[in-house]
């Protein structure tokens, strides 16, 4: 096998003869090892060209035999028997136009239709999404609900869908009233599952990347998916799909319990070539010093010769893809090479509204781009848009890559070999990364490059902690009813049964750490009597009061071996009361640049590098501090305030308007839909002058484009480009 693809690879033509040959091994590999002859067929399709085209009868016969109905029409290759055409027309799509389906896309179809749920692992490449967009399409199912783990990845299904706008009311925030005239879709984090008011009777599930929900993998939303999960399931009995790659199994008796099938399949269209760098270097290669700087220009060298393909370059954190980038940047301009993108209309954005000497804006007329989880939305959206066209080739990113943003890369770099300071890549994690190389329908084999040695195969088996309860979080336990908890013997369970109900309901309602919330009523009720005036307040808080609340946040609801740093209880204060008041990034980032400035540990760096870090550090206390955990602390801080002022007679604070304020970024409460479509907080500003504050949320976008108010002079072209994508997904 390996002297066959290397010839394929070598060679530039093969005759009738030779084409025979290799097309007579690869149906026999077929027949005796599947996956053998499937990945042998990927290869002969990825050199097609130097086959000859006198045997292309053959060549679809071996495609269909293998079930790859979609290549047969990409490659315009024509069935002979009417067996097999009638084989090819039955895997086309009954509900998307003219889409065919794999032989394994089209049995999970079928395992959908039955009155199974369905559980599947998969690659990457196996084209799961189109199996969502298919249900959809079928308009079978009145309200579905698709949980995914990030927003990037719903902003990207909310594109996707949006050409079923006139079946479904597409809703991916918590303040979007469903639909009573037309069905509903609901585009949501397990987060905001468990936040939305009013969920009508949802008869369809899919959580995508599920496994997400185990208890073992380290993620801090594993309590989250759990109980969005156990009460969809147990509120509505929806039929469900679960999706994710490279699983062997889940917790023992889940699937016979909610009549579900697990199917596990390693079935791709896409192939992979492994290129072992690490060995090709052994010895040489380190995390500092002269091996450092070797291992870098290892990279650089390799990423240049594949500069006119697209590649990502898998980094162990937002500050490395960021460094890494910058060094790269550097290597391209000693190399004494060009810009290319020098017009990109995101470069004018950048200048107006974060700075003119961003690293950023260099990286991206170079073709280079980072995408990391402390971006602003509408940042890497746009950079994907630009590496998935080819306006950049190279990308340098984080986890972010392992969490399913789509792209189109034919080439992995596995670079780093963390996932952060400290946690180690295992092979669950570098399978994800691996198959992101080549894509379905764009790239038939894509390539790893690894500087690492590949993680020890482990399978990995996903628990799922509402119905296994082995381990089990207290925020997870308290919300099963008593007849379903297993283990009534443990601490745990005496423990939450020991509170008062009503403390419980609220403790389980906030969903935050439950000893957490436990402390912070103690703490209340001790200190209400000296500090009421820190405690009773509205709308905007005085330093004290803040100081006073997300103190009690930070002592209380941090879990044991949650790592915060940077981040200290003195800074968190300090910069959100500042925001606060002068609610721009900007001033943040000036904030940042004084303060890092002043530090000794900074004093061999220059302007521009403080000034990269000063960005990063913003936009990360931006997207993780600002719209998701300080919210998230004040609201039960609230909620907790109000109980102990409730039982004592008091009037209680209220911390909901600013909590909101401060998630939403400020924005009037019917634009922050415009936030979650990725525009960009300047052409938010721009419009509100010109959209009555009483206009739904839901028609905003159509109300923009139908008065022109994008074409107003004062919007630079990439806001009126971000305004304009929506109101075109909307209307495909």
């Amino acid at each position: 096998m390996t002297e066959i693809l290397n010839k394929i690879q070598s060679a530039t033509e093969f005759n009738s003869s030779e084409t025979f040959d290799i097309y007579r091994h690869c149906a026999a590999t077929l027949i005796q090892n599947e996956e053998e002859g499937s990945n042998l067929l990927i290869h002969i399709l990825n050199s097609r060209v130097k086959f000859s085209s006198s045997l292309d009868e053959m060549l679809a016969d071996l495609v269909e035999s293998i079930g790859f109905y979609p290549y047969l029409k990409k490659e315009n290759l024509n069935l002979s028997s009417t067996s097999s055409k009638i084989r090819q027309t039955s895997s086309l799509s009954e509900n998307i136009h003219d889409k065919y389906f794999h032989e394994e896309q089209k049995y999970v179809l079928e395992l959908l239709s039955s009155n199974k749920n369905v559980i599947v692992s998969a690659p990457t490449s196996f084209g799961k999404s189109l199996l969502i967009e298919e249900i959809v399409a079928s308009y079978k199912y009145k309200n579905i609900v698709v949980i995914q783990p990030t927003l990037a990845l719903i902003d990207e299904t909310r594109k996707k869908l949006s050409k079923y706008e006139e079946n479904y009311k597409i809703i991916v925030r918590t303040s979007q009233e469903a639909s009573t005239e037309k069905s509903n879709l609901f585009l949501l984090t397990a987060e905001r599952v468990n936040e939305y008011q009013n969920l009508p009777d949802i008869d369809f599930l899919i959580i995508d990347e599920f496994y997400k929900l185990s208890s073992k993998r380290d993620d801090e939303r594993s309590d989250s998916l759990n109980n969005a999960f156990r009460y969809i399931l147990e509120k509505y009995d929806p039929k469900f799909y679960l999706l994710g790659p490279n699983i062997e199994g889940i917790s023992d008796g889940f699937a016979e319990k909610y009549n579900a099938i697990f199917y596990k399949t390693q079935y791709s269209l896409v192939g992979c070539e492994d290129v072992d760098i690490y060995q090709d270097h052994k010895g040489k290669f380190g995390s500092r010093g002269e091996k450092k700087k070797y291992k870098e220009k290892v990279l650089f060298d390799l990423i240049y010769d594949l500069k006119n393909e697209k590649t990502i370059i898998y980094c162990s954190s937002p500050a490395r893809s960021r460094y890494l980038s910058v060094e790269f940047l550097k290597y391209l301009i000693s190399k004494k090479e060009l810009p290319k993108n020098k017009k990109l209309s995101i470069i004018d954005w950048i200048e107006a509204y974060v700075s003119e000497d961003w690293s950023l804006i260099d990286c991206l007329k170079y073709g280079i781009g980072f995408h990391d989880g402390a971006l602003q939305k509408h940042l890497t959206s746009s950079i994907i848009d630009y590496f998935n066209s080819g306006t950049l080739k190279t990308l340098f990113c984080t986890s972010t890559i392992i969490e399913g943003v789509n792209t189109a890369a034919k080439n992995v770099i596995f670079f780093d070999c963390k996932k952060g300071k400290d946690a180690p890549i295992d092979f669950f994690d570098y399978s994800n990364i691996k198959g992101r190389a080549g894509r379905l329908m764009e790239h038939y084999v894509g390539r790893v490059f690894n500087f690492n040695p590949v993680p020890k195969y482990d399978q990995v088996y996903i628990d799922i902690p509402f119905f296994e309860q082995n381990p089990i979080s207290d925020e997870v336990l308290i919300n099963i009813s008593n007849e379903n908890i297993i283990d009534k013997e443990s601490e745990q369970y005496h423990y939450l049964s020991s509170l008062p109900e009503n403390e419980k309901e609220i403790f389980s309602r906030n969903s935050l750490y439950i000893r957490g919330q436990d402390s912070i009523v103690s703490r209340i009720r001790q200190d209400i009597k000296n500090n009421y005036d820190l405690i009773f307040w509205d709308s905007t808080p005085k330093y004290k009061q803040l100081e006073y609340c997300l103190g009690l946040a930070w002592d209380y609801l941090i879990k044991p071996g949650e790592n915060l740093n940077p981040m200290t209880k003195n800074k968190i204060v300090k910069i959100t009361f500042d925001y606060g008041i002068n609610k721009s990034i900007l001033e943040l980032v000036n904030n940042n640049f004084i303060y890092k400035k002043k530090l000794e540990s900074y004093n061999s760096w220059s302007d521009k590098e403080i000034l990269d870090e000063s960005i990063r550090d913003s936009f990360q206390i931006l997207h993780h501090w600002f719209q998701y955990k300080i919210p998230k602390w004040l609201l039960v801080v609230n909620e907790l305030q109000r109980y102990v002022c409730s039982e004592l007679g008091l009037r209680p604070g209220n911390y909901t308007f600013y909590a909101n304020s401060i998630e939403s970024d400020f924005i009037r409460e019917n634009l922050t839909i415009l936030a979650e479509y990725g525009v960009p907080r300047s052409a938010i500003d721009k419009i509100a002058k010109y959209i009555d504050k009483n206009l739904n949320q839901d028609l905003v976008i159509q109300e923009i484009i139908g008065k022109g108010i994008h074409n107003k002079p004062e919007f630079l072209s990439y806001e009126r480009e971000k305004l304009v994508s929506n109101y075109t997904a909307k209307n495909v």
